[in-house]
């Protein structure tokens, strides 16, 4: 089984930018922590602070066959139709993955345009919400 994870803006700087928020262990390091715990499962890696290149990451994996994508969109998840339409328009399944809880935060973070297209949400959970979704596909 191939997942990629797809990280929108900002979410380089975790273990840096707001630990009360969003805890103090890199990206990088929770990676390393479910490639051990998923050792069956190829997974790749995407983040950019760039809207467009998030659009072709989740394009380039629904054309190179995952079988399912992670993506934390960040603030982009409440800003951008771009993003909400090339969920809408891939076929490979799409869990939307938050750090925090959304709903209770700023309001205008209550507003996704992902999440109408996503085969699932899942928020407030710290970075375990990754693991939470590998273990939602069946892994």
């Amino acid at each position: 089984m191939k997942v990629m994870i797809i990280n929108g803006p900002n979410l380089n700087l975790l273990g840096k930018r707001e630990p009360d928020v969003y805890g103090s262990q890199s990206f990088e390091d929770y990676l390393e922590h479910l490639k051990d715990r998923f050792k069956d499962v190829e997974i790749h890696y995407v983040q950019s602070n760039v809207e467009g290149e998030l659009v072709n990451a989740l394009h380039n994996a629904d054309d190179d066959s995952y079988d399912n994508i992670i993506l934390n969109a960040g603030a982009y998840t409440h800003t951008s139709i771009a993003i909400g339409d090339a969920v809408a328009g891939i076929s490979a399944p799409v869990i939307e993955v938050h750090i925090s809880n959304v709903m209770d935060r700023e309001e205008f973070r209550h507003v996704s345009y992902i999440s109408k297209h996503a085969a699932g949400v899942i928020s407030g959970f710290g970075l375990k919400g990754y693991e939470l979704a590998m273990i939602t596909l069946n892994i």
